[in-house]
C-alpha cells in the first residue's frame, strides 16, 4: 500500500542524526524526477525509486555498509549519480561516494583528533580524495591489528594487548622490559598497573625493551635505556623498569613502531616513517650517533609518499606505502642475503621501490621482516617471499637465496591473509584461519609434529623446505587471526596464536616464563600449542 491510499503522511527528505557530518543539508530535487514519478512519494509504479530522490538516505547507506574504498570507486565508475556534486555540507562539491569515504574516515580512531588542517593535508599527502585517505586508514589498521587485540612474541619475554587497550606481560626481565618496576622474572602474564587509565593500541618488542603506543599517539618505553643497542652488548648502563613516555617524539602523534637490531622506527598517523639511531654513513638516510635516541624523519623517495606500515629485520626496514596507484614496498638498510629485494645484495642508504611487485601484479597488503628474509601478502592472498633460504625459510622447496620477491607456489590454492616471519621461519594465515608454517624446526615452535623416518619417533626440530598445515592449531577449531613469532637470533624462538575468539595459544621455548605458561620437570618449552591463561577479547 502506498502512502496516498494509506492516509500516512509522505516520506520527506531528512538528515541522519548518527552521521557525523554535521548540519546536512539535502539537495533540491532534481527537475528530471518529478515527485509524481516517486515510489517513495506514492507513485503506482513499483520500482520507480530514482537515487536522486532522497540522497541522505543513499549516503545513510553507504556510510552504514563499511563499504572500503574499492568499493565506493566502482560506485563511482558505474553510475554518474554518485560522481555529481551531493550539495551537502561541509563541502557541498563532494559527490555522495567521497561524503561517505568522509564520513567512514571521520569513525577512526587516528582521524578522529586530527585539526581541519591536518586532514587537509593528509587528503593531498595520500592524492586528493577521501577515498584514498580512507584506503589509508583501513590499510594501516589491517596492518598490524590497530584497535583490536595482539600478541607480540618477542626475543626472552612477551607482551599480550586487549582489546580494550590493557597491557600485560610475562617472561625474562633482566632489564625491566616487563615494565613492573623490578627486574624479577614473570611465568604467567600479569598486567602492567602503571598503564592503568591508557589504552594502548600497538606494541613493539625486542631484545630488552619494550615500546608501547596509546591511541594518543604517545610512545611509552621501558627496559635498556639505548634505542641503538646491539642485542648482545650493553652500552646502557640505566634500567628503565616502568614505562615512561620518550620525550623526543611528544610531538609526533604516533601509531606504529618497529624494532630492529641497531635501530628503532616509528610511523606517525600521517604516514611518515622517523628512525632512531643506526644512521652512521647514512644508513638510514641521515647522520647521526650510534645511541642517538633523537628522531629523524627517513628521507628520499618517502618523503611525501604516506606509509601504511613498517617492518624491521636484522639491519633493514620495509615500508608499505600508498600511493593513488596502489600499494607498494620500500627498503633500506642491510643488502645480505637479498632481502632488500631488489635483485642484488647491496645495501640501499635511502629508501628503495622493490619493483617485483608490479612484475608479479601483485597488490602487497602486509609485510613482514624476518632476521634474514622477508614476506608480503598479496590483495589477491598470494604470498612471496625473498632473502635468505636457509632452513627453508622461503617456502619454495629449497635452501637457495632468492633476491626479488617470488611467489610461494605451494600455497596457490590458498587465500593468504598475514605473515610472520622470525629468524629462518616463516608462518602463513589464510582468510579461513588455517595456518602453515615452514624453515627452521628448531625449539619446535614450527608446530609440528614431524616424524623421523630414520627412528620412528616424533621429531618435533625438523626443517621445514615447504608450507605445511599446522594440524596441532587446526585441531582446536578456532579461527586464528594473528601469529607472532620470535625475531631475534640470539634467542631461542617461541610462537603465538591468536584466535578470533580472543585465546592465545603458545608454543616453542619457554625457558624464561616467555610463553605465560607454568613448565614442571625441567622443560624448557611446548612443542604442540597451549592456551594461555589470559583472555584477550
Amino acid at each position: 500500500m502506498d502512502a496516498t491510499t494509506s492516509g500516512s503522511p509522505a516520506i520527506r527528505c531528512h538528515t541522519i542524526p548518527d552521521q557525523p557530518i554535521t548540519a546536512i543539508v539535502v539537495a533540491a530535487p532534481v527537475s528530471t524526477f518529478q515527485r509524481s514519478q516517486r515510489h517513495c512519494f506514492g507513485d503506482s509504479h513499483p520500482g520507480e525509486f530514482p537515487l536522486a530522490a532522497n540522497p541522505s538516505i543513499v549516503l545513510h547507506v553507504l556510510t552504514a555498509c563499511n563499504l572500503d574504498s574499492q568499493d565506493l570507486a566502482k560506485l563511482e565508475a558505474t553510475c554518474s549519480f554518485f560522481r555529481q556534486p551531493a550539495n551537502f555540507v561541509p563541502d557541498i562539491e563532494l559527490s555522495i561516494t567521497e561524503l561517505a569515504a568522509l564520513d567512514r574516515c571521520q569513525k577512526r580512531a587516528i582521524f578522529k583528533p586530527m585539526t581541519a588542517e591536518e586532514r587537509q593535508d593528509l587528503k593531498q599527502k595520500c592524492g586528493g580524495s577521501w577515498k584514498l585517505v580512507l584506503r589509508f586508514l583501513l590499510a594501516g589498521e589491517a596492518c598490524f591489528r590497530r584497535e583490536k587485540s595482539q600478541a607480540i612474541a618477542g626475543p626472552g619475554h612477551s607482551i599480550a594487548v586487549t582489546s580494550k587497550g590493557a597491557v600485560y606481560s610475562f617472561g625474562s626481565n633482566s632489564s625491566g622490559q616487563l615494565g613492573h618496576g623490578t627486574t624479577e622474572e614473570e611465568w604467567q602474564p600479569r598486567q602492567i598497573s602503571s598503564l592503568q587509565g591508557i589504552r594502548i593500541i600497538q606494541a613493539a618488542v625486542g631484545a630488552g625493551r619494550t615500546m608501547l603506543i596509546s591511541d594518543a599517539g604517545q610512545v611509552y618505553a621501558f627496559g635498556k635505556d639505548s634505542f641503538g643497542e646491539v642485542e648482545y652488548v650493553v652500552q646502557g648502563s640505566r634500567l628503565v623498569t616502568i614505562p615512561q613516555l620518550v620525550e623526543s617524539l611528544k610531538n609526533i602523534f604516533v601509531v606504529q613502531a618497529a624494532i630492529g637490531n641497531f635501530f628503532t622506527a616509528v610511523l606517525s598517523r600521517e604516514g611518515r616513517v622517523y628512525t632512531f639511531s643506526w644512521g652512521s654513513d647514512r644508513k638510514l638516510g641521515h647522520q647521526t650517533d650510534l645511541n642517538d635516541s633523537e628522531p629523524h624523519p627517513l628521507l628520499g623517495a618517502l618523503e611525501n609518499i604516506p606509509v601504511v606500515q613498517i617492518a624491521a629485520g636484522y639491519c633493514y626496514l620495509l615500508c608499505l606505502a600508498c600511493q593513488p596507484t596502489g600499494m607498494s614496498v620500500y627498503s633500506v638498510g642491510c643488502g645480505l642475503g637479498g632481502k632488500l629485494g631488489h635483485g642484488a645484495r647491496t645495501d640501499e642508504k635511502y629508501p628503495r621501490l622493490i619493483e617485483q611487485f608490479q612484475l608479479l601484479n601483485l597488490q602487497p597488503v602486509v609485510v613482514a621482516a624476518g632476521a634474514w628474509h622477508a614476506a608480503a601478502v598479496g590483495r589477491d592472498g598470494r604470498v612471496c617471499t625473498w632473502g635468505w633460504g636457509r632452513y627453508g625459510c622461503l617456502g619454495h622447496g629449497n635452501e637457495e637465496c632468492e633476491s626479488v620477491p617470488k611467489v610461494v607456489e605451494a600455497l596457490s590454492n590458498v587465500k593468504s591473509v598475514h605473515v610472520a616471519t622470525g629468524d629462518y621461519t616463516t608462518f602463513v594465515v589464510s582468510e579461513d584461519g588455517d595456518v602453515f608454517s615452514f624453515g627452521c624446526g628448531e625449539s619446535a615452535s614450527l608446530g609440528h609434529n614431524a616424524v623421523a623416518p630414520a627412528d620412528g619417533q616424533g621429531n618435533r626440530n625438523a626443517n621445514v623446505l615447504g608450507p605445511e598445515l599446522v594440524t596441532s592449531l587446526k585441531q582446536l577449531k578456532e579461527r586464528v587471526v594473528q601469529i607472532s613469532l620470535t625475531n631475534s637470533i640470539y634467542w631461542n624462538a617461541h610462537t603465538f596464536a591468536l584466535t578470533e575468539s580472543g585465546k592465545l595459544y603458545a608454543a616453542g621455548a619457554g625457558d624464561k616464563g616467555q610463553l605465560g605458561i607454568e613448565l614442571v620437570n625441567n622443560q624448557t618449552g611446548r612443542g604442540d600449542p597451549e592456551r594461555v591463561d589470559i583472555d584477550l577479547s
